[in-house]
């Protein structure tokens, strides 16, 4: 994209099957003056509720890449229900952005009104589940749109949990008819963390609900006893072992819309730029099996 293009408004509704770049504050002023060859950019909701500089440069930005919204603070997961005020602000957002996808975590974040700035893991358990398709629903007929809820990162387990992770998953999106933001780093974290078998976890999530794929860098820390623990911290590029179960994610899914995500010790947008390159070879590579699987 030239730094000369024609200033019209990138289509509502429309996220392509190419890599996308997470879009921070620091990149604002390169995205505006260079137009880098980006195929669509990704935002934190939360951080274009109030105005101000940032939400015109996102105003300006829209008009030449398609945007998806993704969304840190509902707490999708909460047993009182999702915060009407904090719901009604994504709605503005959403509305004033017109992005291609909607996203949040399954996670929980609030209790008793306090915000804790966190994303919390939930118990795997058939109330849990029934709390956050509650949510889902609400947040959907809110917004009149699908959303995409996002696998976590995980560090502990509940005791009482009796639901596998991806089944959990999968049964919110056959109760609800959400999507899935499949976040690749996030599986594999999860998955060293807790001893899973990263496969078998993408096996149970259904490809027809995968809308996106995040990847992200992760960092490792040596505990006492020789024990490793995985941290999604979101500070270095894509590890191997996580290039290669999203080579296996896109082999079960298709081409699907991906996107790198950097927000620790954030570098300049050329970095990103290049992780979203790999990724795009390797959509690329999806394509040319599919397509010549299918002449054969």
């Amino acid at each position: 994209m030239s730094a000369t293009v024609a200033r019209t408004r990138a289509p509502a509704g429309t996220i392509p099957s190419r890599a996308g770049v997470g879009l921070r504050f620091r990149h604002h002023r390169t995205v505006l003056d260079e137009c880098p060859a980006v195929a669509w950019f990704e935002v934190h909701t939360e951080n274009y509720m109030g105005g101000g500089p940032a939400t015109r440069c996102l105003d300006a930005i829209r008009r030449d890449y398609p945007v998806s919204l993704h969304g840190v603070g509902l707490s999708l997961g909460t047993a009182n229900g999702l915060d009407a005020t904090h719901l009604a602000r994504v709605s503005k957002v959403v509305a004033r952005v017109e992005p291609g996808l909607v996203s949040e975590h399954l996670a929980w974040s609030m209790a008793g009104g306090t915000y804790l700035a966190d994303l919390l893991p939930l118990p795997m358990t058939e109330e849990a589940l029934d709390v956050v398709c509650r949510n889902v629903d609400r947040m959907q007929t809110a917004l009149g749109q699908r959303i995409l809820v996002e696998n976590p990162s995980t560090y502990l387990r509940f005791a009482h949990s009796t639901i596998p992770e991806w089944e959990f998953l999968a049964s919110l999106a056959q109760r609800t008819g959400c999507g899935l933001l499949c976040d690749v780093n996030n599986i594999y974290v999860s998955a060293c963390n807790h001893g899973w078998n990263p496969l078998t976890y993408l096996d149970a999530l259904p490809p027809a609900a995968i809308g996106e794929i995040h990847l992200a860098g992760h960092s490792v820390r040596q505990l006492t006893g020789g024990r490793v623990l995985r941290i999604d911290d979101h500070g270095s590029r894509v590890a191997p072992q996580v290039w290669a179960l999203y080579a296996a994610a896109l082999q079960r899914f298709g081409p699907t819309p991906t996107l790198i995500e950097w927000d620790t010790d954030v570098p300049p947008l050329d970095v990103l730029i290049e992780e979203a390159a790999a990724a795009q070879s390797a959509l690329e590579a999806i394509r040319h099996e599919h397509a010549h699987a299918i002449a054969g």
